[in-house]
């Protein structure tokens, strides 16, 4: 624990324009310079080991994925994607994500059934053993092939030897257990016979047969399939077909098995006849006039299942479709005896697998669904219902139902506000899932002991906004909103101003959400604003619209005299706006004073949850589009919205309906401007029809409801000045919607000191709270801080009404505010701390229903929280700090002095992408994200570094968008366009990760193989074993060639990882796993006892049954002699 004490007033420091109007003195970052007889005393406990980053879970559906296995007995199923990622799911709460080092895409997977272990085979022709005993998987060996690239591998059941097919045709054998290749090879040459003359291409299946597993079965691409036999090392029979082959599938019987071809036919072969096919089948192909079959797609893979209650078996297929019909769906085929059911997919199919009742091949299948990986879902298909219904999916796998455009992330919620979205959204679900619980239920999971309501906010191209439950490292949704639905449906060739954005006018841009008093704001592209309330009744209301007019557009250029002496505020009722109709100065054809969208005119039925009550657009100006929204901010308290583009800012009340305040930038310096600004010359395209420049701000409120009213309020302090200079537009982030973004580069001059070049100055931060609108202020007011693009911070002091019914008559009063602080690089971040270094939370509205019934013994009334939080804390009415951050800098100021205690370059080589002041470990820190890939933290108030680690270089705009930290040392970002990644800087939930991740394995008993009974074992029907051991061995096989294949341990040895598991069922597993072991052990003791003893009982028999013999023999020749 370390105390720092820092003087109260005098305090500057060197940064570039320290606090405005006061002189700088030089110093370093975060030393004082000056002291006076006041001092305050901030105790800071934390310290750099408190912090670590770690990545935590990650959710949503793998992005373009490539593979699938699923083991039956453990029940969990792995899904392998393009870029090297590998996400084994179980039941809900086991999801697990591992990724190999390099980004090679995963082209199969084999799980080790039962034994806690997965191999992956990756396009760089790399084979990899992953250890799943343990909660982080960890990978044990890899083995590169050099030579050759691999196609096809197939690892039997309770086998340790791995069949491994290549491009070229042969046919390798690893030892799962030391990973290393055979000597036992098959070539592709003596595969094939020797009077053909060409290559059979690669290696696409191979399987052993269920009747012998000493029989290999190897089918190659050209169409030829090979039965080799193992222990004789020779082929026992070769097939041929015309058509390419894709798939192959054995029945349980070993008798017969089924190929799939390129010509979308199935062919069904048998064992005694292999010169031409059994059955030859074209499921979609329909017969032409002219007698032949119409060419149809590719069947991509076929599964051959058997079942006790039906005699017919269940052939399930993807693709064979004919070509006749161009557009039509991806579509997955059972074929159950004469019923043919053909089921359509939303996407085309990646991979499916049929889930069966028992793992032995030799035995009847019993299928029981049919696990679907598509390219943008996963589902599952009940197959013992008629009408294969598919299974509610628990995992969120439709977080890209329409692509992501922002996060929210809110931690430590209220504790009701989850029970009451989850509510009203289990209202809206979609209905038809099969009745059977979800078939996927492996691994094991708990409930953590140090969790709280969490929730994640994401807004959609589409302006959806779906609200998660992130609660205990899981993601359920709760509710989902459709912000689309407050406009009309633009009319075919009408004319309006949605071409602002071509596709996606509705893609929300930003949020704003207040938990207590359940104010929602969304933000859209389209330049809009929504205001939301929250009621568990329906209603049927008016939505009401405010068309702003907020462009900064220069008709004549001015001279300084001009402008000199123009105050920034005039006096209270001085203002006379210069109105002008919509359409007014433009020309024909031009767009002007129009929205973007258009608002719902008649009254809006709506059902409980999110009810819109305002919308707020800003409109086109003389042809020119509105400028996107960079900044908003919202107050329950105060009852106020503000919100900011690259031309200036607005206020707007949203209880009384009225525009408080429309500026551009400039305008809200006044004469105290810090920058020299250069003009440009003004558009030829526009005169001047009044001798001098003048700003169009235009507020038109229109309350919708079957009598069109149009209402022009102006309230107190509204100020429409004078026109300044023009300046270009400049984000400091590009905060569009860039779908299709997947680059992100922007470049940074060292200094935004002096402008040389023209520029607009954009709103980039807003926030209310309760603070000192002027230096000799004693008594905290409501105030607006604002913080632009150029580094500038300005604040705006406010009189808001205290009283409910004051509060809904009286306007609000905006007095003139002016500049406080010039820092490096635009603003990010404002936050509020008091003297004891404790975030000042802000001040809210208890939430109350607006739609609920009156009741009139308590009558509804506005109830305020910390809506002047110093006036219940001793000593704190003396000041307060304020935390700004920059895109290079961090400072605290002391208010009202305004004077700078504690300044810190964060960056100078790259900038600041994200910043937020929040909780970790009990305490307060400024948690930053560069666009270089470092995340740091700063300590409060003193902003000592405590932790920087490159985590994450920043080479996607999506990342930029959506990355958003949160309370409790946690954050979040977009990952990839499906996937949100969440990661913890905090030490102690890195510590507590384990115990809240799911257990991947779980010790399960081996199902016995079921009795076939004496005639099916009499005649030939039983298995038989092999000794794979003996054969492929070093022994016999020899070693392979070194060349061939390069061994590459892991991290961990085999024998240390292989009973690893996290935490007590880790070790109840390995205790048990050790008494199966001891228990077969001592049975194995047991029947060799017993044997001994019926083998010494025999011996003893036979022994006195010779001493019989020998002792008559010896009493007959003594009989002789005598």
């Amino acid at each position: 624990m370390k105390k720092f004490r820092k003087v109260l007033d005098g305090l500057t420091t060197s940064s570039p324009g320290g606090t405005l109007g006061s002189p700088s003195y030089s110093s370093a970052a975060g030393t004082p310079t000056a002291s006076t007889p006041r001092e305050i005393d901030v105790q800071e406990t934390l310290v750099s080991e408190n912090f670590q980053l770690c990545k935590t879970v990650r959710h949503g559906f793998p992005y373009q994925p490539t593979a699938l296995a699923f083991d039956p007995v453990q029940k969990i199923v792995a899904i392998g994607s393009r870029t090297g990622g590998v996400r084994i799911l179980g039941r809900p709460g086991v999801d697990c994500y591992c990724h190999h080092e390099t980004t090679a895409a995963v082209l199969q997977l084999q799980f080790l059934i039962n034994e806690g272990a997965l191999v992956t085979a990756c396009a760089d022709d790399t084979l990899h053993l992953w250890n799943l005993r343990q909660r982080r998987p960890a990978i044990l060996h890899s083995l590169k092939f050099n030579r050759e690239r691999i196609t096809f591998c197939h690892l039997p059941f309770q086998s340790k030897w791995l069949y491994v097919g290549t491009e070229r045709g042969n046919t390798h054998i690893v030892n799962i257990e030391s990973f290393v290749l055979s000597g036992y090879v098959i070539m592709w040459n003596k595969a094939i016979e020797l009077c053909t003359k060409t290559h059979p291409g690669p290696v696409v299946h191979l399987s052993d047969s269920p009747k012998d597993e000493g029989k290999l079965l190897i089918g190659f691409e050209s169409g030829t399939v090979v039965q080799w036999d193992l222990r004789m090392k020779k082929v026992d029979f070769r097939i041929y077909y015309d058509e390419a082959i894709h798939s192959v599938s054995w029945h349980h019987e070993g008798k017969q098995f089924m190929c799939s071809h390129s010509d979308g036919s199935l062919t069904l072969w048998n064992q005694r006849n292999t010169a031409r096919p059994f059955q030859i089948t074209f499921p979609h192909g329909k017969i032409q006039k002219d007698g032949r079959k119409e060419s149809c797609k590719p069947i991509l893979k076929v599964e051959y299942k058997t079942s006790r209650n039906s005699s017919e078996p269940f052939v399930i297929f993807s693709g064979g479709l004919s070509y006749d019909k161009a557009g039509r769906r991806p579509t997955l085929t059972i074929m159950h005896g004469k019923a043919i059911t053909v089921l359509e997919m939303d996407h085309p199919i990646v991979e499916f697998m049929v889930l069966c009742e028992t793992p032995y091949n030799n035995e009847v299948q019993e299928p029981y669904a049919v696990v679907v990986l598509l390219e943008k879902d996963f589902i599952v298909v009940d197959l013992t219902q008629s009408n294969f219904p598919i299974f509610e999916n628990p995992y969120p796998m439709d977080i890209h139902e329409s692509p992501v455009t922002c996060t929210a992330y809110f931690a430590d919620c209220p504790p009701d506000i989850i029970p009451i979205l989850y509510s009203i959204g289990a209202k809206h679900k979609k209905t038809g899932f099969s009745q059977k619980e979800w078939p996927i239920t492996g691994g094991t999971w708990n409930v953590g002991s140090q969790t709280y309501p969490e929730i994640i906010i994401t807004g959609h191209a589409d302006g959806s906004i779906k609200f998660w439950d992130a609660s205990a490292i899981t993601l359920q949704m709760l509710y989902k909103l459709k912000t689309s639905k407050v406009f009309e449906k633009p009319k075919p060739g009408e004319v309006r101003g949605g071409d602002l954005v071509e596709e996606d006018p509705y893609a929300v841009q930003m949020v704003s959400w207040c938990p207590q008093s359940r104010i929602f704001c969304v933000v859209g592209i389209s330049a809009h604003i929504i205001l939301y309330r929250f009621s568990k009744y329906e209603a049927n209301t008016p939505i009401v619209s405010l068309e702003v007019r907020l462009q900064c557009d220069t008709e004549e250029v001015l001279s300084p005299s001009e402008t000199e002496n123009q105050p920034c505020f005039p006096e209270p009722g001085s203002h006379s706006p210069v109105q002008a109709s919509p359409g007014s100065g433009a020309s024909e054809g031009v767009k002007d004073s129009i929205p973007c969208l258009k608002v719902k005119e008649r009254p809006v039925r709506v059902p409980p949850g999110y009810q819109a009550e305002l919308v707020v657009q800003l409109l086109w100006v003389d042809g020119e589009p509105p400028g996107q929204i960079t900044s908003l901010d919202i107050n329950s308290a105060y009852g106020l919205l503000a919100f900011g583009n690259s031309n200036g800012l607005a206020v707007v009340d949203y209880l009384q309906k009225t525009l408080l305040l429309c500026l551009s930038t400039l305008d809200l310096y006044g004469a105290a401007d810090p920058y020299q600004r250069l003009t440009r010359s003004p558009r030829k395209n526009r005169q001047s029809t009044s001798g001098r420049a003048a700003r169009r701000t235009h507020a038109h409120t229109h309350t919708h409801t079957h009598t069109h009213i149009h209402r022009h309020r102006q309230a107190q302090g509204h100020r429409h000045a004078l026109k300044g200079p023009g300046r270009k537009l400049s984000l400091p982030t590009d905060l569009k919607t860039d779908l299709g973004t997947n680059s992100f580069s922007r470049s940074r001059s060292s200094s935004v000191s002096s402008i040389d070049r023209e520029t607009k100055e954009a709103v980039t931060t807003l926030q209310f709270g309760e603070s000192y609108g002027r230096k000799g202020d004693a008594q905290p007011t409501p105030c607006l801080w604002v913080g632009t693009s150029l580094g500038v911070v300005l604040l705006i002091p406010m009189s808001v009404p205290t009283e409910e019914e004051e509060r809904l008559e009286e306007p609000v009063t905006i007095g003139p505010g002016g500049a406080v602080l010039l820092m490096k690089g635009s603003i990010l971040r404002l936050a509020f701390l008091d003297l004891a270094g404790a975030i000042i939370p802000g001040p809210h509205e208890v939430w109350r229903d607006p739609n609920g019934p009156e009741d009139p013994d308590r009558p509804r009334r506005r109830k305020l929280i910390n809506f002047s939080p110093w006036s219940s804390q001793d000593g704190c009415a003396e000041g307060h700090l304020a935390v700004v951050c920059s895109e290079r800098q961090a400072k605290v100021l002391l208010m009202p002095s305004q004077a700078c205690l504690f300044v810190h370059n964060i960056t100078e080589s790259s900038f600041v992408l994200r910043a937020d002041v929040v909780t970790a470990c009990n305490s307060v820190c400024l948690a930053c994200f560069c666009a270089n890939g470092h995340i740091m933290t700063l300590s409060l108030p003193s902003l000592r570094p405590l932790m920087d680690v490159n985590y994450l270089p920043m080479t996607d705009m999506r990342i930029a968008r959506t990355f958003c930290f949160t309370n409790g040392g946690q954050a979040l970002y977009l990952s990839s366009p499906t996937e949100v990644q969440r990661i913890t800087f905090s030490q102690d939930m890195c510590e507590n990760l384990q115990e809240m991740l799911g257990e991947l394995f779980t010790p399960i008993e081996t199902p016995e193989v079921q009795n076939r009974g004496f005639l099916k074992g009499f005649f030939g029907g039983n298995a038989q074993n092999l000794d794979r051991e003996e054969l492929f061995g070093e022994a016999s096989a020899g070693k392979a060639s070194r060349s061939l294949a390069q061994h590459i341990p892991g991290q961990v040895g085999m024998e240390g990882m292989k009973a690893a598991a996290g935490g007590v069922v880790g070790d109840l597993a390995r205790a048990r796993i050790a008494l199966d072991e001891r228990g077969q052990r001592l049975g194995e003791l047991e029947d060799r006892t017993a044997h001994m003893m019926t083998s010494a009982e025999t011996f003893s028999k036979h022994a006195h049954e010779v001493l019989v013999f020998f002792t008559f023999l010896a009493q007959i020749a003594a009989i002789k002699r005598c």
